[in-house]
């Protein structure tokens, strides 16, 4: 029961992180370099500080591993069961001011991306998957408490359409000539360039088909969007066809280069 339980909550927490993030983002902050030369921003620890709060009080007994609680060397014993948060993922991007930042939420289980919300909260979006293997998009109306019902949701999936040109998307900020090469080995009719973990969701709903990452990326930057795409019909997988799998403290939690497609 308890996961056919966590979809709203973690709807609501991601929701309630957005609020944090847009009240700072609509105001000046201060910019502090991390130790591995990333940027960060009250807006990313605020979330996190509330996120933290409230998963540990709702499921006190799953563990959480956070971006901004691992760069201070906190990192919980863990398991079979975890989420996998990043409170502010494309820092880059909400300090450029473009919206194109996410709230990641996902929950892992045996090593896989089971469950995740991410919530793009400039642009109003919320996606998320259920225990069914169902994906849903959520449009976040101004009128909105800090609570609601996902009766809304409208359920998305890839695009079924494999044999056209595909539309690739890559990373805004971390792009470089390998993932031009590797494009080279498919049909690709058009290439959109977007920041943060939005670029699952854009698989997801068949906006997109095909997402290389071939440059340094974290677990908890991509767990919740894996999640999703899966239960909208794709998946992320090894360059050599194997699915991605979580919870690699011995490698720092940093995912070796990967596929996210439409199948």
């Amino acid at each position: 029961m308890l996961e056919k339980n966590l979809p709203l909550e973690l709807v609501n927490i991601a929701y309630k992180a957005g609020l944090t993030i847009m009240d700072i983002y609509k105001k000046d902050f201060h910019i502090d370099i991390k130790n591995d030369n990333s940027p960060v921003t009250i807006a990313d620890e605020s979330a996190e500080k509330l996120i933290l709060h409230e998963l540990n009080n709702k499921f006190p007994n799953i563990p959480v591993i956070s971006e901004e609680a691992y760069s201070n060397g906190i990192v919980p014993n863990f398991s079979e069961e975890f989420f996998l948060v990043d409170p502010l993922d494309g820092t880059k991007e909400f300090i450029k001011r473009n919206g194109e930042f996410t709230v990641n939420i996902g929950f892992v289980k045996n090593g896989y991306a089971r469950l995740g919300v991410i919530y793009a909260p400039a642009m109003k979006a919320m996606y998320f998957c259920d225990t069914e293997s169902n994906a849903f998009e959520l449009k976040i109306k101004n009128n909105f408490s800090e609570s609601f019902s996902l009766d809304n949701a409208i359920k998305i999936n890839v695009n079924s359409s494999k044999k056209l040109a595909l539309t690739a998307i890559t990373s805004r900020s971390h792009n470089n000539p390998k993932t031009s090469d590797f494009l080279k080995n498919y049909d690709i009719k058009e290439t959109l360039l977007f920041g943060s973990s939005y670029k699952f969701c854009l698989i997801a709903s068949g906006k997109a088909d095909i997402y290389p990452r071939l440059s340094p990326t974290c677990e908890w930057d991509i767990a919740a969007g894996h999640a999703i795409l899966k239960a909208a019909g794709g998946n992320v997988y090894h360059l050599d066809g194997k699915e991605l799998q979580y919870g690699h403290e011995e490698k720092k939690f940093i995912n070796p280069p990967f596929i996210a497609i439409n199948y």
